[in-house]
């Protein structure tokens, strides 16, 4: 029985873990596609109905090594004083994900000061959508997308930090 129990959680645990490999669909001008995540401080966001009005620039990571390719981004919009509004968006999908978003969200709190927390909304149930959306092949690189006021792509670029890159983006603001 107890062999029975362990290869069930095995199976279990091997497919919650499966990755999956999309190309994307981001079409310049098109809106973002919908979902639904909660910032570090507990509030619930809708992506992009609570972006619009303004210019945003949205940061998704999809495994924790892209955090390196976003802290580049925030690193270059600081540096060069580029002023909009910026959100982090760590999407992780499968259910197995889900079940542990308490400790993943804690985890992330630890790393990161509260007055940020606002910043970084945690998309879990709508993962698998946006990352079809967006694509997720080379996870490590983020995906950087800015929206116009009516939440439209006006840009977007997944083949990690470049200045090149940076200057598309404030070309675009």
């Amino acid at each position: 029985m107890n062999r029975i129990i362990s290869i069930l959680v095995s199976v279990l645990l091997l497919s919650a873990c499966a990755s999956y490999d999309y190309q994307g669909n981001v079409t310049l001008g098109d809106k973002m596609v919908t979902a639904t995540g909660q910032s570090l401080e507990g509030k619930e966001v809708a992506i992009p109905e609570d972006f619009s009005g303004k210019k945003t620039l949205l940061l998704f990571g999809y495994v924790q090594d892209s955090q390196f390719d976003i802290d580049r981004w925030l690193i270059g919009l600081d540096m060069t004083g580029t002023e909009v509004a910026v959100y982090e968006i760590p999407t992780i999908q499968g259910m197995f994900s889900r079940m542990f978003s308490t400790f993943i969200d804690n985890g992330m709190r630890k790393g990161i000061p509260k007055p940020l927390w606002k910043g970084v909304v945690t998309v879990y149930e709508d993962g698998d959508k946006v990352q079809r959306f967006t694509g997720n092949q080379n996870p490590n690189n983020a995906r950087v997308m800015l929206l116009n006021e009516q939440s439209e792509i006006i840009y977007f670029y997944d083949q990690g930090f470049s200045v090149d890159a940076l200057n598309g983006v404030r070309n675009k603001l």
